[in-house]
């Protein structure tokens, strides 16, 4: 993508980037431009694989590397704290890979060769990573000559050495890389798929089912009308152990917080601040200056579209008259007051091409440049042919510098003013942040109004009063607290309880509360009944916590568990309620409608349902249902049936076969794509529930 891409101002769009933890963009770009258990281990490491440890510095400088690699390919200079949650995640999981990859690629003495390396940089189908690194980016090929005159730079004694070293980590990864592939294709080329195989799949897809079934809801029992016993949970419990595994350490903790939002005075004072404001902002004479000055938030003032203003400010512009204040006025979490600075009629669209020049020997020069190559089009040189020759937005110079057609407001303020200002045929010199642009309007279609209103905010924020009081009233029921009387005193404040379960030792988050890892911090240093040794503040909150449990990695215990599975054994103990009934309405019956008038239920016909798709339309999907009903004979009442919202007792009508599989060649080769496509992740995730993991992060980050 050219550099005009990102002059596209997509205000409030997301782009989802995804980033290449083996870093080869980022390092090929360098090349081409030349208390617990959870806190055992030193202060150094912040994990261990199979007592192999990984180094607090090294992790640190892969996600500097990485965070870096972000930014330089979204283009972003700020990075949230969830962006950077997200690169710290991501960076831990590459490194245990690689690490547990690495012990596994070693066990079976996987090598590659100095021919393979060859190969792999200089040979008939090099890597994908040296194509994009040295390829031609009009055609998408590797560039030998480029790629060959760097090869025999770097082994000059001229060659820069840190150059040199980031050549090194490059190939080193390619190595790495291609052990990897050879490893995962043992495994892949070991995945077989039999005529049998083939079969099932085929009549699960095909086979119909006709069948007809009676149903008591779980829903038709009240929670308040079930009480479980210490029995129900412990089968409960023993029935679905495997789903208590924790993959890592957690706590658990309940907090009450003190809400230090801003109080009705606080937001009448901001108004009041707001409104004086608005003699000054009418008798301004720099409108862009008194909104530097004045406003919270810094926003450009451009002309825009009837449909783009604020709501509640868009009909009232476009039909004032210039110099028109409207305001004080609330609008999403601000008191704001807008001006009319100016109206024109101008172009829906513009179609336009550009030569984008780098100050790289200062911005003088590049105006200069900018200013030859414009007498040189005036005098008849091709716009597409300097074009190529000088812009550095080398998307568009390939195409003789279009950018297409596109609407106003999508490009940088004083690139969309150049180009919606002018008229067709201009030749416009215009300085931006990515460079010095040469423009060419080359057609404006439409005609619409706009308006350019300025617009001064001062958001509603918390008083140092009110955030005092909010901050003491906390602080006076943390003084309280002592033994188990968080519940009594969090009445008496009258604020609720709340709970954050099964808190990872890297989250920065719970439930609606954002930027808390202080909070996380303090739970992994703190033994089960601690109070948090000091008041938090969040946001607009001010939060006191207990830690009320710790879940060690591992099978959790019943008692770890039992709040959580609370909602599934009470539909278990409705299920056994319901079957009781459905078994009595069973005794004596031979059809299913005797079944459902003994119930007091309706029967219910279903055609040509599928085992693949084991879906009773109205419902969810029922898998042990419609499981059962493959495994039925027809004409024959069922056991009830416990089922996803409901009990079954169902009687099957009959069965359509498909026709035989004559040639299993296709089935088979869809079944083995599948399983190719799942294998990679799938034995990653074996090696690593194999591995003895050690995670201190929650310690350093």
């Amino acid at each position: 993508m050219g550099v005009m891409g990102f002059l596209r101002n997509r205000m409030g769009l997301i782009v989802v980037i995804v980033i290449g933890f083996s870093l080869f963009a980022f390092i090929a770009g360098e090349v081409i431009h030349y208390g617990s258990s959870f806190f055992h281990g030193d202060s150094n490491t912040i994990g261990e694989v199979d007592g192999d440890k990984i180094a607090y510095a090294d992790f640190n400088t892969k996600v500097d590397e990485n965070t870096a690699n972000f930014q330089q390919q979204s283009r972003q200079t700020e990075i949230t704290p969830q962006i950077t949650g997200y690169i710290q995640e991501t960076t831990w999981n590459d490194m245990l890979s690689q690490k547990i990859l690495a012990k596994e690629i070693e066990k079976l003495g996987i090598i590659v060769s100095d021919d393979e390396m060859h190969s792999l940089i200089q040979g008939d189908n090099p890597s994908p990573q040296i194509v994009q690194a040295f390829g031609d980016p009009q055609t998408g090929q590797l560039d030998r000559a480029k790629l060959n005159n760097f090869l025999a730079n770097i082994t000059t004694s001229k060659a820069d050495t840190a150059m040199v070293k980031r050549w090194d980590t490059f190939v080193d990864q390619l190595r790495d890389n291609k052990r990897t592939e050879k490893y995962l294709a043992l495994v892949s080329n070991g995945l077989y798929v039999n005529a049998l195989d083939a079969k099932d799949d085929y009549e699960a897809k095909n086979k119909l089912a006709n069948f007809k079934y009676v149903k008591l809801d779980y829903s038709s029992i009240p929670d308040n009308k079930v009480t479980p016993t210490d029995d129900d949970y412990q089968n409960y419990y023993n029935d679905h152990k495997g789903e208590f595994k924790n993959p890592a350490e957690s706590r658990s903790f309940e907090y009450v917080s003190f809400d230090a939002s801003p109080s009705k005075a606080d937001s009448a004072a901001i108004k009041a601040q707001v409104e004086k404001l608005v003699p000054q902002f009418k008798a301004s004479t720099n409108d862009s200056l008194f909104v530097e000055v004045n406003a919270d938030t810094k926003a450009p003032i451009v002309f825009q579209h009837k449909g783009l203003l604020d709501p509640k400010i868009d009909s009232i512009m476009f039909s004032a008259e210039k110099g028109f204040v409207y305001g004080p006025y609330l609008s999403n979490g601000s008191y704001k007051i807008s001006k009319l600075i100016d109206e024109v009629t101008g172009p829906d669209s513009v179609t336009a091409r550009h030569i984008l020049i780098q100050p790289t020997n200062g911005l003088d020069k590049a105006l200069a440049t900018a200013d030859s190559l414009k007498k040189l089009i005036q005098g008849g040189k091709p716009f597409a042919e300097l074009a190529k020759m000088y812009s550095v937005d080398k998307g568009s110079a390939v195409k003789g510098g279009d950018l297409g057609t596109f609407g106003r407001g999508s490009m940088v303020q004083a690139f969309d003013e150049a180009v919606f200002s002018g008229k067709k045929g201009d030749l416009k010199i215009v300085t931006t942040q990515f460079g010095v642009h040469l423009i060419e309007i080359e057609n404006q279609k439409g005609s619409q109004k706009v308006v350019k209103v300025a617009t001064i905010d001062k958001q509603l924020s918390a008083s140092s009063s009110t955030q005092s009081a909010a901050y003491s009233k906390a602080q006076a029921f943390l003084g309280a607290l002592s033994g188990d009387n968080f519940d009594a005193e969090a009445s008496k404040s009258g604020v609720k309880v709340q709970n954050a379960d099964n808190i990872t030792g890297t989250a920065s988050a719970f439930g609606t509360t954002t930027n808390a890892r202080e909070i996380v911090r303090w739970a992994y240093k703190a033994d089960a009944g601690d109070f948090s040794n000091q008041v938090f503040t969040v946001g607009n909150q001010d939060i006191v916590a207990r830690l009320t449990q710790i879940s060690p990695k591992g099978t959790l215990p019943l008692d770890a568990v039992k709040k959580l599975i609370a909602p599934q054994v009470i539909l278990a103990v409705k299920g056994k309620m319901l079957s009781d009934k459905l078994q009595a309405a069973l005794n004596g019956s031979s059809t299913i409608a005797q079944v459902a008038q003994k119930a007091g239920t309706s029967v219910n016909p279903l055609q040509n349902i599928v085992f693949a798709n084991p879906v009773i339309p109205g419902s969810s999907a029922e898998y042990k249902v419609v499981g059962a009903v493959f495994g039925s004979q027809p004409n024959k009442l069922s056991k009830p049936i416990e089922g996803q919202a409901a009990v079954y007792v169902f009687a099957v009508d009959n069965f359509i076969n498909p026709a035989p599989l004559v040639n299993a060649v296709r089935q088979k080769q869809q079944i083995g794509q599948a399983l190719l496509q799942r294998s990679g992740q799938q034995v990653l995730d074996a090696l690593k529930d194999k591995a003895n993991v050690k995670d201190y992060r929650a310690k350093f980050l």
